[in-house]
């Protein structure tokens, strides 16, 4: 039996070497080795070594490609670490963006220049920066993971420079008072008017009024809980999800006109039965909306309007961005709009929002030139 520097004896298959550890078996006639940094984690890892043998997903280093271990890395390092929404949007972004030009890649021999190559032609290809992005990260976290296991000897993603955003920050447009009331005016007779009248109230998500219910209707309180978003998983259809942050946690307060249209739309269906976990925003058989049709009205509702004067394009995000438009017009405090918006932090608001009413700085200023 092995002795370690001091003469104690070590378990069976280890021995200890200048550094770390190192832990030897075989396995159907073939010796496999492993290193760890103690006694202990030489043994864990010689038994998950083993398991993976025994159950046919060992994939040996040098054979091993960067689909082999994206498969790995997303569902046992960050399956339990992060949203849903996040794993999804890494498969997607995986399947679309990296799959065909590393997907069969050896990890011995991804080099930075190959990364590199992949974030130019993404750009060749008329990708966004800030989707080739998300790109990037998954390719540096899962990259930075395999070099802590050992599997690789240097993250080549180091080695590779993402693309920049060039000159201005886009502004997040948001419609005009005019176009709002237009909008809502030619929205009169659309079974989402409550709906679309409710997010331009409130600033909230389109994810999170779709999953909002009766019960999160606090009229103790007089506020709407922010509880949960709606999701769409493939395989599952439309599934509850936790907000985005956890700042996306929130009490909105309630005013006189957002209960008005809330009492509206609890009549809507005419639901012979009351029920606090039905979702406020439902088809007539209690389902909730899903996201391409409250898409599909609003672009109903502007090509309508289309026929008779211009107005632009928007999405379900533009009433989120119109509201807090509103509410800085309004003279709204920015910390008081961060928390009614969930964000994260005040910057993310401001640097949203800066651009919002020039004429208001003006009048801010004012206020202090009488000290001088």
């Amino acid at each position: 039996m092995a002795q370690d520097k001091k003469g104690r004896k070590l378990p069976k298959g280890i021995r200890q070497r200048s550094s770390n550890y190192e832990g030897r078996f075989t396995y159907r006639y073939k010796e496999y080795t492993v290193q760890g940094s103690t006694i202990s984690e030489t043994q864990k890892l010689m038994r998950e070594l083993k398991y993976k043998l025994e159950h046919g997903i060992y994939v040996e280093k040098n054979k091993m490609t960067y689909q082999d271990w994206f498969d790995v890395w997303l569902n046992e390092y960050k399956a339990n670490q992060v949203k849903m929404g996040t794993i999804q949007t890494y498969q997607y972004c995986y399947d679309s963006m990296i799959k065909k030009t590393l997907g069969n890649a050896y990890m011995s021999d991804l080099r930075g220049e190959h990364i590199q190559r992949l974030y130019n032609n993404l750009m060749k290809d008329g990708y966004e920066v800030a989707t080739i992005s998300t790109a990037s990260v998954i390719l540096y976290s899962s990259l930075e993971q395999a070099l802590r296991n050992g599997i690789i000897e240097k993250n080549p993603a180091k080695d590779a420079i993402p693309p920049r955003n060039k000159g201005q920050k886009k502004i997040k447009e948001a419609m005009t008072k005019e176009q709002q009331a237009l909008f809502m005016q030619y929205a009169n007779d659309s079974y989402l008017y409550n709906f679309f009248a409710i997010l331009l109230r409130t600033g909230m998500r389109c994810g999170e009024l779709r999953g909002l219910k009766y019960g999160d209707i606090d009229r103790k309180k007089n506020v709407i809980h922010i509880r949960r978003t709606m999701k769409f998983k493939k395989g599952s259809g439309i599934i509850e999800d936790t907000p985005k942050t956890k700042n996306s946690l929130r009490d909105i307060p309630l005013t006189e006109d957002i209960l008005q249209l809330l009492e509206e739309q609890r009549k809507f269906w005419g639901f012979k039965v009351e029920r606090i976990d039905r979702y406020l925003f439902c088809d007539d058989r209690e389902k909730p909306l899903q996201a391409n049709a409250i898409s599909k009205e609003i672009n109903r509702i502007v090509e309508l309007i289309n026929t008779e004067t211009e107005f632009p394009h928007i999405t379900p995000h533009t009433f989120r961005h119109t509201f807090a438009t509103r509410a800085i017009e309004a003279g709204m405090q920015p910390q008081t709009l961060k928390t009614i918006l969930g964000h994260s932090s005040l910057s993310m608001t401001m640097d949203l929002y800066s651009h919002v009413m020039p004429d208001t700085k003006a009048e801010e200023m004012k206020k202090i030139s009488c000290v001088f």
